[in-house]
């Protein structure tokens, strides 16, 4: 899973990254474009089921699920006709799954808050921000869905296929020209033909998204009351996207911090979870993803799939002899071992560990040993 950080220049996009992977990779400083090439960061899914099992077995080796961020250089208006480098950093977002959208929801008059003119500072405006980076989304996949169009209409003359395409690509474009992202657009997910052309169009206003409000430590105290958390919180809700409020700055301080030290760190802001916790986790299911586990002495690991993937593309995760040679999965979910006191003896003996077969569709948390034969 890849999910890329956007936003405009100087709303915390960097430090945001830093703290995401616990280092000092990306640089952050007082002007735009600090970034010029992507930094790319692996972290692990945090994932309460996994460190359970890893306290049962006390395995060789812990291997959690993990996502990738991808810290994206600032848009600035006009990136869309390569304003700031813009094209290159488009780019990038192209090739992640998901959007991260930090949205500047702190006033600092050190800090530069920058839309168009990179050498000019214009007051803080979360709604005007994400409006300015839509836009620019939006002009760019305009540009590719009008070249689309111009190519089906040519092979519509003796192809019903083109033909068809142009059936739900004009209006398309016709939504683009409007100024509406291709998400708020109905596509048909069930027509293979249509699905194909987008993955082949790679639209970056298509792509899902989540909204980090990066605060100060007062707003992020008080989310529910700050006047600009409001205004993305409503703008999310009317997307029907995730929004969670953040203090890139605070998340940064604590990942640089041991185990020990962040819990009571944690513990004095009031936080239980940090907010790069909720951001990943916020991350993996907006993909609809879920995570099975394996489990055993040698290794307890967490293995993403998409939600509906029945038992033999699971075990395929783990290798391809695994799906070819398939025969059966003997399944306990985590809940239903925990009931039994963590103990896999106690589930057999109440006759609740299970024998699936191949339209088993596996379920969020399931412990999984696959059988099979090549």
């Amino acid at each position: 899973m890849k999910l890329g950080i956007v936003g405009l220049p100087n709303v915390g996009k960097s430090t945001l990254f830093n703290a995401i992977t616990g280092t000092s990779n990306a640089e952050a400083a007082n002007y735009p474009f600090c970034t010029i090439d992507p930094n790319v960061g692996i972290v692990s899914v945090p994932d309460e089921r996994l460190d359970k099992l890893c306290e049962i077995w006390d395995p060789a080796k812990r291997t959690p699920a993990v996502v990738e961020f991808v810290d994206i250089a600032g848009l600035v208006k006009g990136a869309s006709q390569g304003a700031g480098l813009g094209n290159k950093f488009l780019g990038h977002i192209r090739e992640c799954e998901a959007i991260v959208h930090v949205v500047r929801c702190f006033d600092n008059d050190s800090i530069m808050h920058v839309v168009e003119d990179a050498t000019k500072a214009v007051p803080v405006d979360p709604a005007g921000d994400i409006d300015c980076i839509d836009m620019e989304l939006i002009l760019s996949d305009l540009e590719v869905v009008t070249n689309r169009v111009a190519k089906m209409t040519k092979l519509a003359r003796t192809g019903k296929e083109a033909k068809a395409e142009l059936v739900w690509l004009e209006p398309l474009c016709k939504h683009l020209e409007d100024g509406k992202s291709a998400r708020t657009f109905a596509f048909d997910d069930k027509d293979e033909a249509q699905q194909k052309a987008l993955r082949e169009m790679g639209l970056l206003s298509a792509k899902p998204v989540i909204y980090a409000c990066n605060m100060d430590d007062d707003g992020v105290a008080d989310a529910e009351n700050n006047a600009y958390y409001q205004i993305v919180k409503s703008r999310a809700d009317a997307e029907g996207a995730q929004v969670i409020p953040i203090c890139a700055k605070t998340e940064e301080e604590l990942s640089e911090l041991d185990e020990e030290e962040r819990a009571i760190f944690m513990e004095d802001l009031g936080l239980k979870e940090s907010g790069l916790d909720r951001l990943i986790k916020a991350g993996y299911a907006l993909l609809g993803l879920i995570s099975f586990l394996t489990d055993g002495k040698k290794e307890c690991r967490a293995w993403t799939i998409r939600k509906g993937t029945k038992a033999p593309q699971a075990a395929g995760k783990i290798h391809s002899d695994f799906e070819r040679g398939f025969i059966r999965a003997q399944v306990c979910n985590f809940d239903t071992l925990m009931e039994c006191g963590g103990k896999m003896s106690e589930v057999k003996a109440r006759g609740l560990y299970r024998v699936e077969g191949k339209e088993y569709v596996v379920k969020d948390g399931d412990i999984i040993e696959f059988l099979f034969n090549v």
